[in-house]
């Protein structure tokens, strides 16, 4: 299997390669279209900020790029807003693959922002949660949520409900990180291969 993670000004990309030779696989990380385009799977991860990085896909033509692949895609934390229509960390417009804004969770005292750490996934429903039991824990780092719509396909709750995940057609969008999240990461990771 061809696994592709997409190369871009952002962080993080090679702990989800490290991830992905622990199940197994060499995945390639590239920004070159053909290799892109050819990949069974195609990985869009990323820690950064919105409107540095969209600028970057538009000037490597990766925004076009992104929406037109065909094969099981999945983003994961800055990826998954970035393929949100528009997101409030520098007021601008992302890919738009999911109709549905990003928003930055609002500051109220005691509470801490960016959302970090190990919470629960709620309301599960997606191939990618296969095997999945009650009280599963991920691993969240984000100062900005998707809120809850109907391409929502898990739930977290930090200040007020929020996307967990999200899926479109062949594009499928976690917010937290299943590379830090242990074996449930890994196996959410394997369900995505396995699509």
């Amino acid at each position: 299997m061809k696994v592709a993670i997409i190369k871009y000004n952002a962080g993080n990309i090679f702990s989800v390669c490290h991830c992905l030779r622990r199940l197994g696989l060499e995945p390639v990380i590239t920004a070159d279209p053909e290799l892109l385009l050819q990949a069974d799977k195609v990985i869009f991860p990323g820690v950064g900020e919105a409107k540095s990085t969209m600028e970057f896909l538009k000037q490597h033509r990766l925004d076009q790029l992104i929406r037109d692949l065909k094969q099981p895609v999945l983003g994961i934390c800055l990826g998954m807003q970035l393929m949100c229509r528009h997101s409030e960390e520098g007021d601008v417009e992302c890919l738009g693959i999911f109709d549905t804004p990003v928003n930055r969770f609002p500051s109220l005292p005691g509470i801490k922002v960016p959302h970090m750490g190990w919470n629960t996934l709620e309301q599960t429903r997606s191939p990618l949660f296969q095997g999945f039991g009650h009280e599963e824990y991920v691993y969240f780092v984000h100062s900005y949520y998707v809120p809850v719509n109907p391409y929502t396909i898990a739930r977290t709750e930090y200040i007020q409900p929020f996307s967990a995940a999200l899926h479109k057609d062949n594009f499928y969008a976690t917010q937290f990180h299943p590379e830090k999240s242990g074996k449930t990461g890994e196996r959410i990771l394997t369900n995505f291969l396995n699509l």
